[in-house]
């Protein structure tokens, strides 16, 4: 089953499409430059027109711009293509480049103490912890 159809909620364009497809098909976080080097034969000739797919496909919950790195990664949580997951989680291996997204819950209920003591509401939040995977630890 595709990347796509796995979380179709939305129709996405053709171009849409294709760039998720790229970094299903990576497996790795991509930079906007290196999605535009895999699609130049599929159409995409500027650097603007990825970035402007990526952030509909943001938008949409399909994909995460991971800001350590400068990357982006498919969504990989079963709340993916819902706009209302707008608080993410990462653990980023500096060695292999493991990067597994984690449920943000334990994660937001902590932050939710402070957060409601300093009468803050957030619209959005990415962690991203940076470290070694049980593998590079070896």
């Amino acid at each position: 089953m595709s990347i796509i159809s796995a979380h179709n909620k939305h129709d996405l364009t053709k171009k849409q499409s294709q760039v998720i497809e790229t970094l299903a098909k990576a497996g790795r976080p991509l930079g906007a430059y290196t999605i535009l080097d895999e699609l130049r034969d599929d159409g995409f000739k500027a650097p603007l027109q990825v970035y402007r797919t990526l952030d509909q496909l943001i938008s949409l919950g399909f994909v995460h711009r991971l800001e350590s790195l400068n990357a982006y990664i498919v969504c990989q949580m079963e709340t993916c293509g819902s706009t209302d997951n707008l608080n993410t989680s990462f653990i980023i291996c500096d060695l292999c480049g493991l990067v597994e997204e984690l449920p943000h819950t334990a994660v937001e209920s902590a932050a939710r103490i402070l957060l409601d003591k300093l009468n803050f509401t957030p619209t959005k939040s990415t962690i991203e912890i940076r470290g070694l995977c049980h593998a590079c630890q070896s």
